[in-house]
């Protein structure tokens, strides 16, 4: 058996935070800690939709990500002329995994994006991105209910992220950077509260894998994820 992080067994997860309402102007928003990574998710609500959707009574949830220059190892340089490749595909994934537990139609024509900065990676950030983001849009169609703005909660379910993979052979979750730098397979995996899969990104990095071992990576993933939409509830009841 593989020695991790925090005296973990194989399928358990990090030790998991959640700190709502953190920034005193955003809608929503959370400072979430997975281990060692922390991210800080925002939700902003606006009175406006894209070009597309104007006139179709229907709104909108995007989402932006970033790393902070010292949230790495080395210095990330900041992406001043726009995301670029990696930021952009994180980007695309948060927003789409919400979109998936959003009634758009029952938010009018509104827009609310979701800033997720991450300011320490240690492994599993776009997963932990989007189990945070969650929370601070709960909130924020929350306060938007309250101030009357909108009359039914657009939220229709839940959903978090996690990871998992292969490392020495052993079918681990909620990887860690030591963990993620070695896997010999890594995946990640978004879900919902209905034990429905909306994504999954998995990579034989090393080693191609089977079906049988694909399987036990699923049902590892399902068990975390469980876990970790377990953890929210909790979290938006406080």
């Amino acid at each position: 058996m593989i020695k991790r992080a925090h005296n973990r067994a194989a399928d358990e997860i990090r030790p998991l935070e959640i700190e709502r309402s953190f920034l005193n102007h955003a809608a929503g928003s959370c400072l979430i800690k997975a281990g060692g990574t922390q991210v800080l998710c925002a939700a902003s609500i606006e009175e406006y939709v894209p070009g597309w959707l104007v006139g179709k009574g229907q709104g909108w949830v995007t989402a932006e990500y970033s790393l902070l220059p010292a949230s790495t190892h080395s210095r990330n340089r900041r992406e001043r002329r726009g995301a670029k490749g990696r930021t952009l595909e994180i980007e695309r994934l948060i927003g789409r995994s919400l979109r998936t537990v959003v009634d758009l139609d029952a938010l009018g024509e509104i827009t609310v994006t979701l800033d997720c900065d991450v300011i320490q990676a240690d492994g599993s950030t776009r997963c932990v991105a989007i189990t945070g983001a969650y929370i601070a849009l709960a909130d924020a169609l929350a306060q938007w209910r309250e101030a009357g703005k909108i009359h039914t909660n657009p939220l229709m379910g839940q959903v978090a992220a996690i990871s998992v993979g292969m490392v020495d052979g052993v079918v681990v979750t909620d990887l860690d950077y030591s963990e993620d730098s070695k896997a010999e397979v890594d995946m990640n995996i978004v879900g919902d509260d209905k034990e429905r899969f909306i994504e999954i990104q998995g990579t034989g990095e090393q080693l191609a894998f089977t079906r049988h071992q694909l399987n036990g990576l699923l049902n590892t993933a399902q068990a975390s994820l469980s876990e970790l939409l377990a953890i929210q509830r909790t979290a938006l009841k406080d």
